[in-house]
């Protein structure tokens, strides 16, 4: 029986990121909720639907639903720090989804729906372990449960994922009565920070 490698604990690089950006890596539930909240910031210049703290192998749609990978269901934000900090990403994605739930968002159940913050630098972990024991606390009364780990990887969601919500909209069920109520919420409570164009 051959010997498992050890995981190696390495942040691993962002390759062809625009000069002056940086990546946000979250998982909030499912990456449809998230993807259609950070759309709407200003200083947000992509957000892609993937999933992160898995392999390669299993880095799929069908995989990923069945529970039994490491990864997460995430959305990769790529956003200017002069316009928009890390810290405020991270007070954005405090409010919008609930970081006391182990391993599930509503009636999203399992271990891809954890809530999860992949950092990409040893500043963005310590923003984001403060931002966990200062703001998080603020929201929530209960133990917050989020993770914050290494980047080890990101793999893009199949494409019909993508821009989910502005593409289907409504005629999802789901859209309506869990992403559309999250959207409303969101541009309430942070009407400064919504995309002016």
């Amino acid at each position: 029986m051959s010997e498992k490698k050890p995981v190696s604990k390495e942040i691993l690089p962002v390759t062809n990121l625009p000069e002056g950006m940086e990546i946000a890596t979250l998982g909030g539930g499912c990456f449809w909720c998230v993807e259609a909240v950070y759309q709407e910031v200003e200083g947000i210049k992509s957000v892609i639907s993937g999933y992160s703290g898995g392999t390669p192998e299993t880095a799929n749609y069908k995989a990923v639903g069945s529970g039994n990978t490491a990864h997460a269901e995430v959305a990769q934000i790529t956003f200017d720090p002069k316009v928009i900090s890390f810290a405020e990403i991270l007070e954005i994605f405090w409010n919008t989804h609930n970081p006391t739930t182990p391993n599930r968002q509503g009636n999203d159940v399992g271990p891809q729906y954890r809530s999860v913050i992949f950092y990409h630098s040893p500043e963005q972990k310590a923003v984001a372990e403060k931002s966990k024991a200062e703001v998080a606390t603020e929201v929530w009364e209960d133990q917050i449960v989020t993770e914050i780990v290494p980047f080890q990887g990101f793999w893009e969601a199949e494409d019909y994922h993508q821009d989910y919500y502005n593409t289907v909209g409504d005629r999802n069920p789901y859209c309506t009565f869990v992403i559309t109520p999250k959207v409303a919420k969101f541009q309430k409570q942070f009407a400064d920070k919504l995309r002016k164009n």
